[in-house]
């Protein structure tokens, strides 16, 4: 099976994630980096040709999961990845959960 070349491959990787109910709710000035949230939530996942820098770490909690594809992918490659960021995605909502869960309980005391 041949390699899907990068844009390709994210567009792939878009559509699988629309399967999984996810739906486009930004994308960057330069159309690299394209953000999918899940209903009305506000969490995000990200895909892009690049990696986030600490700055953009910071200035975006709500992005939970990257999945950045920098080199061609097979349709294999691509649904690895899918389903490793939907995974992140998941640990990222453990993870806001157990820190709201953890403010509240401290306002209580």
């Amino acid at each position: 099976m041949s390699a899907l070349p990068p844009p390709a491959a994210l567009a792939r990787a878009a559509r699988l994630l629309t399967a999984h109910g996810f739906r486009e709710v930004a994308r960057n000035a330069r159309g690299d980096s394209l953000y999918l949230a899940r209903g009305d939530d506000p969490w995000r996942l990200r895909l892009s040709n690049h990696a986030r820098t600490p700055k953009q770490r910071r200035g975006h909690p709500e992005v939970l999961a990257s999945l950045v594809v920098r080199e061609p992918k097979t349709e294999a490659q691509v649904a690895a990845m899918v389903e490793a960021a939907l995974r992140d995605y998941a640990g990222g909502l453990r993870r806001v959960a157990a820190q709201a869960s953890g403010a509240s309980a401290a306002s209580r005391k």
